[in-house]
């Protein structure tokens, strides 16, 4: 399933290794990918959406 998301509080490329860690520690085969200008986050996995988003929102980021 191919997901998007807007997260505000992307700053920088680490901020996207955090979110990508935190996606694959509940999906180890999601793909992500992210962007700190766009603050958007792309993710193709096979967990539904609120756990990407639970995921991305436990390790510390908001999701819009």
């Amino acid at each position: 399933m191919a997901l998007q998301f807007k997260v505000t509080s992307i700053t920088c490329p680490c901020c996207v290794d955090t979110i990508i860690a935190a996606v694959q520690a509940v999906d180890s085969g999601a793909t992500v990918t992210g962007d700190p200008d766009t603050k958007v986050v792309n993710v193709e996995t096979s967990v539904n959406e609120d756990t990407v988003k639970a995921a991305i929102t436990n390790a510390g980021h908001l999701v819009e």
